[in-house]
């Protein structure tokens, strides 16, 4: 996988798949497909926008079902070979349809094909539609694909369908709509080590503050990292801690039968199935045999 974070360094000749890929979910692959029938010698290439345009237009942070290195992650487990980060700054929001084609797509990139999703807008003021691309590139004798939107029972499947089914707690929906389990990746850090004194040691992640987070709970999962020879399961608790009077959000993963250092750890927490709101206990003791039935219910979810 090759990762460009310049116009500069990209590799070209190339295939494009372009749009914000937020999520990398069923509908993206739809998008992202056609640029592996191309020819060897052509780079089966995605083309993304960072910062997302919503946040530079609107000077808010945005949370991301998939920051850029867990992006790049899917992407990777796709098969494409190469990501172009393409900075979205003033001078690129000013350019016009036809600038944003001839500048970008052909010169930089060399583009061959390009792919996008129906409902893609670009250019200035988002003025140019997918059919605009089309008889803009045909110009440059650049083909252009065009998927058809993927819809499902709830409607279009798209990142604000699964944010929404996240914040509920439908994380089968989510799962479904993405086509894979939803994931966190982060790195272990030193918590507070209660969860050790009741016997369940857990691994407090650290996750990027851009990630998007799913409605608090404790959740069944499956844990990988470079330590774990292979993914186990785990149980999750996303929350304050109401029973030890916590004020801080922590993401704290136990392993089950599994046990090591994992500080310092990048791990990928796929989230498998909600189990339960997060709740008070009036002792450790009712906290402790609540995990136990945690547990139980992860290994029945599995």
């Amino acid at each position: 996988m090759c990762l460009a974070k310049s116009l500069n360094n990209a590799r070209k000749p190339t295939a494009i798949a372009l749009g914000n890929f937020d999520g990398v979910h069923r509908g993206h692959r739809q998008v992202i497909n056609p640029i592996f029938q191309v020819a060897d010698s052509v780079w089966a290439t995605v083309v993304t926008f960072n910062p997302h345009p919503q946040e530079f237009f609107t000077g808010q942070p945005r949370l991301l079902l998939t920051p850029t290195p867990e992006k790049v992650q899917q992407l990777e487990a796709l098969g494409v070979a190469q990501v172009v980060l393409l900075p979205f700054d003033r001078d690129l929001a000013q350019l016009s349809a036809s600038e944003f084609v001839a500048k970008i797509l052909v010169q930089q990139l060399q583009a061959k094909l390009v792919t996008v999703g129906a409902d893609f807008r670009f250019g200035s003021q988002r003025g140019g539609t997918a059919g605009d691309l089309v008889s803009i590139a045909s110009g440059f004798g650049v083909r252009v694909a065009i998927a058809p939107l993927q819809t499902c029972v709830e409607g279009k499947i798209g990142s604000s369908l699964i944010r929404k089914a996240l914040e509920d707690g439908e994380l089968s929906q989510a799962n479904r709509l993405l086509g894979r389990p939803y994931s966190l990746v982060g790195v272990v850090r030193k918590g507070e080590q209660l969860g050790r004194t009741i016997g369940f040691p857990t691994a407090n992640l650290q996750l990027p503050p851009e990630k998007f987070l799913p409605r608090q709970g404790v959740y069944g999962v499956r844990v990988s990292c470079e330590a774990i020879a292979s993914p186990v399961l785990g149980v999750m608790n996303l929350g304050k801690r109401p029973t030890v009077n916590g004020t801080r959000q922590t993401v704290e993963v136990h392993l089950l039968d599994w046990s090591g250092d994992l500080y310092g750890q990048t791990l990928t927490v796929s989230l498998e199935a909600y189990i339960r709101p997060e709740q008070k206990f009036a002792s450790l003791d009712d906290l402790k045999t609540q995990i136990l039935a945690d547990c139980e219910a992860a290994i029945k979810y599995q």
